[in-house]
């Protein structure tokens, strides 16, 4: 990896940290849509709004697919559906398994530094990007109940390992929603949960959770 690709990734983390990106209000049980931000002034980066709701779960049906080909399928994903091709994770996310993913959304990128998707995108950032991605990823179908049972046995905590190699923690945040902690602090939550494919399931998310690097 580049010099330049280092700074940039490093930035796109300080600036996270720096943001103290939180969750945004969750979707309508009817539906999936963005959920809405704070407005960002010109120089600065939006700070999405704190949770208002208890996460949607959706109802239990027949899983039809996995979680790599339903990726691209689900709603203000389109960016991590890229990711995880630009990453070369689609084999791994089509396999057996199985695998809980936390899914950020769309909006949740665009608080990156200006260029740092696009770094991230380059064929040389791709250990890096897989590492980012691995991060979202966890072995075992976990449930949200399941998670919160894990939760609750933990004392208010559970420590999740990532395919990543690197904790990522659970609790529960306002309103019940899922709070996952990564490993600067930032924080973001569980706004869909249970969405289950063939070999797994997957948690919207309305934030990016950012491993250590480098």
């Amino acid at each position: 990896m580049t010099v330049k690709t280092n700074l940039m990734i490093a930035a796109a983390s300080s600036l996270l940290l720096a943001t103290g990106a939180t969750a945004q209000t969750t979707a309508p049980a009817t539906q999936r849509p963005a959920a809405p931000t704070t407005a960002a002034t010109p120089g600065t980066t939006a700070v999405p709004a704190a949770p208002a709701a208890a996460a949607t779960t959706m109802p239990a049906a027949a899983a039809t697919t996995t979680i790599a080909a339903a990726l691209p399928t689900l709603p203000n994903r389109a960016t991590l559906a890229k990711l995880v091709t630009a990453a070369k994770l689609q084999t791994t996310l089509a396999g057996p398994g199985p695998y809980t993913l936390f899914a950020p959304s769309d909006e949740a990128f665009t608080r990156l530094p200006a260029g740092a998707l696009d770094t991230l995108l380059k064929p040389e950032s791709a250990p890096t990007l897989a590492t980012i991605i691995k991060y979202h990823v966890v072995a075992g179908a976990l449930t949200a109940d399941q998670l919160k049972a894990q939760i609750t046995a933990g004392g208010g905590k559970a420590t999740l390992t990532t395919l990543a190699g690197q904790p990522l923690i659970a609790s529960l945040g306002p309103n019940g929603n899922i709070e996952l902690t990564d490993t600067a602090g930032i924080k973001s939550y569980v706004d869909t949960a249970d969405i289950k494919e063939t070999n797994g399931v997957v948690h919207l998310t309305n934030g990016m959770s950012v491993p250590k690097l480098g």
